[in-house]
């Protein structure tokens, strides 16, 4: 008994004294339970809406500053006209517009009944039912204020339109995050587990003696998995296209495109993670943690970035998936092109730079 428990002392010496399993086994549950518990979240807040005002009058004023006050929204932008909502919502701005009819205080006092009209971005079906089931609410809400200071029956009739994905199919959203997902687990994790086998096996070090450079070591590595990555893709969007009815409105060689830079960009990222650790178990549960798990939680893939604290938004902007996801919605949804992700292009062309640069680096300093 005296030995078992002198062992069982030993084990607890050697974890404390190794910080790595200490990370595991007490920073990894609390990071967890903090981006679980501040993600997971249906809730929207702080969701940015344009307003086009026909009236402009006390009455739309004040519906107008009650929507606003609610918290749910924010007010990014007055049109002048119709023909800015569609370019609105194309910018990718904003999730929602009111529209106001003319003489809506005048039809009001007279008639009884003025009518608006709200225009989702139904790219996010899921967004875009929750802000349009808050707006009426809150437009019920101020109906029946006016009912307390008439005498008359006042209605405020609300008409709802969800554009790009007008039958609200769910799939319009997976279709396009579980092309992001796969993507990353083909490209980052086989990459670096793959790199990562040669080092447990020894044949790592037979490659760094030959006479490739590291640049050529590296598009080796890369290669097949392209070509692999690309097929699935291609096999994804068929799919989608023709079993579940998802629309492709933009370029379908474009979309393409940036599937190709998508790809580059996880494996670039894969190879770097490669380059810094020693063993495929390593290599997978990096690429598990710390890959997959903010690809499905804050990428905007299932939950509203717009929603999460800060930091968490700010973290987002460092992840690929929500760059990636913003491309594919907007070209197979929405129809836009580079003159609209211009931004996002070239965040995904930095990242894959900025990556394969790490990567040749540490490749230079172990042949030194």
């Amino acid at each position: 008994m005296k030995n078992l428990l002198g062992f069982v002392k030993k084990e607890f010496f050697h974890i404390f004294r190794d910080y790595r399993t200490l990370l595991i086994l007490f920073g990894m549950p609390v990071v967890q339970l903090l981006v679980f518990g501040f993600a997971l979240t249906n809730d929207i807040k702080n969701a940015r809406i344009a307003i086009l005002d026909h009236s402009k009058d006390n009455i739309t004023s004040k519906l107008t500053q009650k929507i606003l006050s609610s918290g749910y929204f924010i007010l990014a932008q007055n049109l002048d006209s119709e023909a800015g909502i569609e370019d609105a919502f194309k910018q990718g701005n904003i999730k929602q517009v009111l529209i106001f009819e003319a003489d809506f205080a005048e039809k009001i006092e007279r008639e009884g009944t003025a009518s608006m009209q709200i225009l989702a971005d139904a790219s996010d079906p899921n967004v875009a039912k929750i802000l349009t089931n808050y707006t009426t609410a809150i437009v019920s809400d101020f109906q029946r204020e006016l009912l307390a200071d008439k005498k008359l029956p006042i209605e405020v009739k609300t008409e709802v339109r969800m554009l790009y994905n007008a039958e609200m199919k769910s799939v319009f959203m997976f279709v396009p995050g579980v092309i992001t997902v796969l993507l990353l687990l083909i490209s980052a994790m086989m990459t670096s587990i793959s790199i990562a086998r040669e080092k447990e096996m020894g044949t790592m070090e037979v490659l760094l003696v030959s006479p490739l450079k590291p640049i050529q070591i590296i598009i080796g590595k890369v290669v097949p998995y392209v070509l692999l990555a690309f097929v699935i893709a291609l096999v994804i969007l068929i799919l989608g296209y023709f079993v579940f009815g998802v629309p492709i409105r933009g370029s379908l060689i474009l979309l393409l495109g940036y599937s190709l830079v998508y790809i580059l960009l996880s494996l670039s990222l894969g190879i770097f993670i490669s380059s810094v650790v020693e063993s495929q178990q390593v290599a997978m549960l990096i690429s598990m943690v710390a890959l997959m798990l903010p690809t499905i939680l804050l990428s905007g893939f299932i939950f509203p970035i717009e929603n999460m604290p800060w930091p968490l938004q700010w973290l987002a902007n460092v992840i690929p998936a929500k760059w990636f996801i913003i491309v594919m919605r907007g070209v197979m949804l929405k129809g836009i092109g580079v003159q609209i992700l211009w931004k996002e292009t070239l965040i995904l062309f930095g990242m894959i730079a900025f990556f394969i640069a790490l990567s040749v680096r540490k490749f230079k300093i172990r042949l030194q």
